[in-house]
Order: C-alpha cells, then sequence, then structure tokens
C-alpha cells in the first residue's frame, strides 16, 4: 500500500464516522450511549460476518492474534466508544473528536512516561496549542451557561484512552497476522465490544430490544444505516489504514475528521459554527502541524 492509498482509506474512514455521528448523537440523547453503542457494534458485527462469508475464506488466528484483537474491541470500540458518545451529548461530535485529535500526545506522554523515550521541542509546542485549544471550548462553555464544560471534555479525553489503546493493540495483531484482513480484524474487534455490553445489560439493562421495537420505521432505517456507516465502513476504511500506515501521520488525518463533523453538525443540527470554533480549529491546525508535520 503507498501513502495515496492509505489517505485515501483514512479520509473515507473519517467522512463515514463524521456523517453518522450526526445518528449517533441523536439516539445517545433519545435512549442511551450504553444503547447506541451496543446496537452499532452489533449491526456492525452482523455486517462483517456477512461479508467474510460470501467474499473471504476465514482466516486461522492463534490464541494470542484472537485476544490481542477481542481486547482491542472490548477497550477500544467497547469502552473507548461509550465515552466519546457520552461526549457527543454533551459538547458535540466536532468539539469531541477535536479532543479525540489530542491522542498523539497521550501516546507520546505515555511513552515517555514507560519506556523513557524523548518528547522533542515541537511536540512541546504543539501540547501549548492544544492547551488553547481546550482553554477556547472551556471559555464557550463558560460563556453560554457559566459552566467551564470539563465534564464534556473529561468524557471525550477519557475515552481516548482507551480507543488509543485500542489501536496500539490492533496494530500489534496485524503486525503478527500480515495476511488478515481488515474485515476479520473488525469481526473479533466487534465481538469484544459487544461482550462490554453483554456484561453491562447483566447487572444494568438498557433495554435493547424494546427500544428498538419503539422506533418509528424511519428513525430505525436510520439508526440501522448510521451503525453501518460509522462503524461497518467506517472501521473497514480505518482498519486497512492501520495495517500498514505510520501511526503517527494516521493521526495526523484526524483533523479532517473534526472538520468534517464540525461541517455536518451545522448542516444537520442546524448549529451555526461560533467564533470559539474557529478559534480552537486554528489552535488544533496549529498544534497537529507542529506534532506531525502537517
Amino acid at each position: 500500500m503507498n501513502i495515496q492509498d492509505f489517505q485515501i482509506y483514512a479520509l473515507s474512514a473519517n467522512f463515514c464516522f463524521a456523517l453518522a455521528t450526526i445518528v449517533f448523537t441523536h439516539f445517545t440523547n433519545k435512549v442511551s450511549s450504553s444503547w447506541m453503542n451496543f446496537f452499532k457494534a452489533s449491526v456492525a458485527f452482523l455486517c462483517f460476518f456477512i461479508y467474510i462469508n460470501i467474499f473471504e475464506n476465514w482466516y486461522m488466528l492463534d490464541l494470542k492474534s484472537f485476544l490481542l484483537f477481542f481486547v482491542s474491541g472490548f477497550v477500544g470500540l467497547g469502552i473507548g466508544d461509550y465515552f466519546l458518545l457520552k461526549s457527543f451529548s454533551v459538547l458535540g461530535p466536532g468539539r469531541t473528536l477535536m479532543l479525540f485529535g489530542f491522542q498523539p500526545i497521550f501516546l507520546g506522554i505515555m511513552g515517555k512516561i514507560f519506556f523513557d523515550q524523548d518528547v522533542d521541542s515541537s511536540k512541546l509546542i504543539a501540547i501549548i496549542f492544544f492547551i488553547g485549544c481546550l482553554f477556547t471550548l472551556s471559555l464557550e462553555s463558560f460563556r453560554k451557561d457559566k459552566s467551564w464544560g470539563f465534564l464534556g471534555m473529561s468524557f471525550a479525553l477519557t475515552g481516548m484512552i482507551p480507543d488509543s489503546s485500542g489501536v496500539l493493540l490492533t496494530r500489534s495483531a496485524f503486525d503478527l497476522n500480515p495476511g488478515m484482513s481488515a474485515m476479520q480484524g473488525n469481526f473479533y474487534r466487534c465481538l469484544g465490544a459487544i461482550v462490554v455490553y453483554m456484561i453491562h445489560s447483566a447487572y444494568k439493562p438498557f433495554g435493547f430490544f424494546s427500544s428498538f421495537r419503539q422506533f418509528t420505521q424511519k428513525e430505525k432505517a436510520f439508526v440501522i444505516g448510521g451503525s453501518i456507516l460509522g462503524t461497518f465502513l467506517s472501521l473497514s476504511f480505518y482498519l486497512k489504514a492501520i495495517q500498514t500506515a505510520h501511526l503517527a501521520s494516521l493521526s495526523g488525518l484526524n483533523i479532517t475528521g473534526t472538520l468534517f463533523s464540525s461541517a455536518f453538525e451545522s448542516v444537520f443540527l442546524k448549529k451555526r459554527p461560533t467564533k470559539y470554533l474557529f478559534i480552537a480549529l486554528v489552535f488544533f491546525v496549529c498544534g497537529m502541524y507542529f506534532l506531525v508535520g502537517l
């Protein structure tokens, strides 16, 4: 895969997911983040199963590789996306994905703490710009409702940790199994996410089927279509990029997800971009420039 292919896959994944965030936000507010996450993981799991059986042959995994994919889905799609959707309902998709763009900073800090890897001066400058981005979003929240918006930002930043861990585990699994398709990797990851919510529902049921039956036919079509678009298609493109892409470069393309999501939020949710959002985007773009050399 050359760099042009990698960029196309990453941009396609970001476009699909950004468009689906409108659906995810609506049904998170209507039902709950647990319900929406379980539903999208279940729809994607079924789609991957059907696709693999029609178009591919099953790749035989050893136990270690299976666990890497399974745990990456458990923590990344199950736990990480739970906080992601919670943040969607509080901050909105555009601002949430902007905060998720800080992922390379988190990975760099973890590398410094656990592996004593150096953090160069450009990354320190990037951190300053990201702090400016956070402050701008907080100031917007304070001017709007006299709250600094720490709850929504904490949901986004908390979700980033398991999501980053899931990316690293997924890349490790693909490195061990270079002949495995992205579709089959996604199948096992969705299985891990489903198990999270099976455990959750055993202790605190959230009415998976009863909630769906109460939807109108139009709502059912929207939530199924959004799950296919934002989980099945988005993950298909994203894991295809992860298989061979440099992870820092892949993280750098997160800026497109932020821009797509902010645009869709303005169009479909009829939320006009504020001056604070534009200022935060400037800080974010500058930070990504120093971080990965956009």
